[in-house]
């Protein structure tokens, strides 16, 4: 497999791998397994809300909260 970015990119990518300490190669891997498991995830959310209905506010709200996204909101 061969792939190309543009230069800045390809800078971001290599001083990126550089800092974890992982070879280019397994971050890449690691950073393409992300994504894969990112957009699995929106389709599900996506197939969910046409079956169950849009989250509300509150949904997601806890929902950041659980996932460490967010601070509690004291208000809630």
């Amino acid at each position: 497999m061969s792939i190309s970015f543009d230069p800045e990119l390809g800078d971001a990518v290599r001083a990126a791998a550089a800092e974890t300490g992982k070879p280019l190669s397994s971050w890449l891997a690691e950073a393409a397994a992300s994504k894969l498991r990112a957009e699995a995830l929106a389709r599900f959310l996506a197939d969910w809300q046409v079956e169950h209905g849009p989250l509300t506010p509150a949904e997601i709200a806890k929902a950041e909260q659980e996932l460490g996204l967010r601070a509690a909101d004291p208000a809630a």
